[in-house]
């Protein structure tokens, strides 16, 4: 047998960079936007980082009115505001 350099793959985390930076001057903001499939039909959207002078009701306004669906502003101790969105699929 030879001995072969034998290199194993580490888990990768595609938010390394935003976690290292500093939240001073510069630094980026992200949105995540998450869509969960429920059951049948039913999907659920949670969109949170948005900047704070945006209006989350504002925002979940028009989402229901363009889509005729439910949804709610949350308020999260660790994350802070985002948007839950319910919607029913054709």
């Amino acid at each position: 047998m030879s001995d072969l350099d034998i290199q194993i793959p580490t888990a990768f985390d595609p938010f390394a960079d935003a976690n290292a930076e500093d939240a001073g001057a510069g630094a980026k903001e992200y949105v995540h936007i998450r869509i969960q499939q429920r059951n049948g039909r039913k999907s659920l959207t949670t969109v949170q980082g948005l900047k704070k002078e945006f209006s989350y009701n504002k925002i979940l306004k028009d989402l229901k009115k363009e889509f005729c669906c439910n949804g709610t502003v949350v308020q999260d101790p660790e994350l802070g505001k985002k948007i839950q969105h319910t919607c029913l699929s054709s």
